[in-house]
């Protein structure tokens, strides 16, 4: 059964989860290339059901009211259809640009079957085994007639392939297994802060070694291990993919998990805390430069849910490969992050 429709930004991971549990009739919007300003960029992918309900976006709602009215012709005619959007300055100001839509879109539309669906599902199965496959569209007689290839990539080559690459008659999607977010320790604050990493598109795995804590109806959408930190490294198969947040508050705990975290190389590891009591926990170690305290950016939050934002805009910045253009000021790094906490 699918859940109420979903509009918002969701992950292709996401897109092909209600693909596999869909039983109506679809049709997959697929962004495959801008111009100029545009609310997503190329990729962007939404679902669209045949009674009207919308999976993901591609616009901040400019578009998706006109894109449902093709889904019934593509049904009928089994066939895909590119559909372009000039929605830059010189046009209609009041559709495109008053609402925060803009530049030029090209959308493939596709019918959810055959060939492609078998791909789509097999690309889900790759995910789930952490595994990195490409699907490469190549377009003849115009768009109505496509070609599926669908191959595997090795894993460690797979971070300097792009997510997509638009060709003249080809179009390569890049479908990567969602980044990990591992949250050590499963107090009051960390419920906003595991909401909010599985809203962004990451897989949250949220550990603890009270199982009282570490439940599903805390940590909904998040998945749940329950064990002490010498145990957590190995159960958890960390590995260079994983960011890792260390909120425990209780410096035992925080530093026996971190110090078994950092005989491996992570993508990030953030520690809850001040500067001090970080460098305690490392008791001596190097600080590699994927070492993060105090953990999050720094925009004066306060509270757990403006903390969980601060943390989760550093995961994506990190993901995203930006530098955020926020410093540390000299007296929050000599003091408690972001304001008092307990330990």
């Amino acid at each position: 059964m699918l859940s109420k429709a979903r509009c918002g930004e969701m992950e292709a991971y996401d897109i092909l989860q209600v693909v596999e549990h869909c039983e109506q009739s679809a049709v997959l919007a697929t962004v495959i290339h801008v111009e100029g300003h545009a609310y997503r960029k190329q990729g962007a992918m939404m679902l669209l059901l045949l009674d009207g309900s919308l999976y993901g976006s591609i616009s901040p709602g400019c578009l998706e009211a006109d894109l449902s009215g093709y889904v019934p012709l593509v049904e009928a005619s089994q066939k895909p259809q590119m559909i372009e959007y000039d929605m830059r300055p010189a046009d209609d100001f009041g559709w495109g640009e008053t609402i925060g839509c803009g530049g030029f879109i090209r959308i493939l539309l596709e019918p959810v079957t055959g060939e492609l669906l078998v791909h789509l599902l097999t690309a889900k199965a790759a995910m789930d085994r952490g595994e990195v496959v490409q699907l490469t569209r190549l377009f003849m007689e115009g768009y109505s007639n496509t070609q599926y290839m669908l191959c595997e990539i090795d894993k460690a080559a797979a971070a300097s392939v792009a997510d997509h690459n638009s060709l003249s008659n080809a179009y390569v999607y890049t479908f990567k297994p969602k980044p990990r977010v591992i949250v050590f320790g499963a107090n009051q604050d960390a419920i906003p802060l595991a909401g909010l990493a599985v809203s962004s598109g990451f897989r949250v795995v949220v550990a603890d070694w009270r199982d009282s804590y570490c439940t599903e109806e805390r940590f909904p959408g998040a998945e749940t291990v329950v064990a002490f930190p010498g145990e957590l490294v190995e159960k958890l198969r960390l590995s260079s993919d994983d960011y890792v947040v260390v909120m425990s508050h209780q410096f035992d705990k925080d530093a026996e998990f971190v110090r078994g975290a950092m005989k491996l190389r992570l993508r990030y590891l953030g520690i809850m805390g001040s500067r001090s009591r970080s460098e305690r926990l490392l008791d001596g170690m190097e600080r590699p430069e994927w070492v993060h305290y105090p953990v999050g950016l720094h925009i004066g939050s306060e509270g757990p849910v403006e903390n969980a934002i601060s943390i989760v805009a550093e995961l994506i910045s990190i993901r995203r490969g930006v530098r955020a253009n926020v410093e540390w000021s000299s007296s929050v790094m000599s003091g408690d992050i972001q304001g008092c906490r307990p330990w």
